[in-house]
């Protein structure tokens, strides 16, 4: 095997972690709304995840562990899609970001500050900011 195809193996596995907990984000609140569809099917194409991949973490979202990027740009964009999720049906639920504030702290945010992130980051999403700006006020936000 070589190693481009070791880097591929492990890119495409942190994206189906990725997916994986979005998904369970998604069922958080017991079903898959037609929004919360809608943002699964497109960031699908986005990770490059397959359809019977897809089928198969719908079926089963806790067979792939959450992998957090080295990068902490990386992980500020697992925490953007995750909130994004979190809104994708208009309807913040408290299970989801409980659920967020869990995975926010797999992604590698610290306990002492992980509720100031989330709520930071569901205030940005909620003003429907695009990536650079999340990521930029993410940066910031300590000024």
């Amino acid at each position: 095997m070589s190693i481009s195809d070791l880097f591929d193996s492990g890119f495409r596995n942190r994206n189906k972690g990725h997916f994986s907990a979005i998904v369970r984000v998604a069922l958080s609140d017991g079903t898959i709304s037609p929004e919360e569809r809608q943002f699964l099917d497109k960031l699908a194409i986005k990770l490059e995840i397959s359809q019977a991949e897809y089928e198969e973490i719908l079926e089963n979202p806790l067979k792939y562990p959450v992998n957090p990027p080295l990068m902490h740009t990386h992980r500020l964009e697992r925490l953007y899609d995750l909130s994004r999720m979190v809104y994708a049906d208009a309807i913040l639920g408290e299970k989801q970001q409980d659920l967020l504030m869990r995975f926010a702290l797999a992604l590698g945010f610290t306990a002492g500050n992980v509720g100031y992130i989330v709520d930071k980051a569901l205030k940005l999403v909620d003003m429907n900011v695009d990536l650079d700006t999340f990521t930029y006020e993410m940066q910031h936000m300590n000024r």
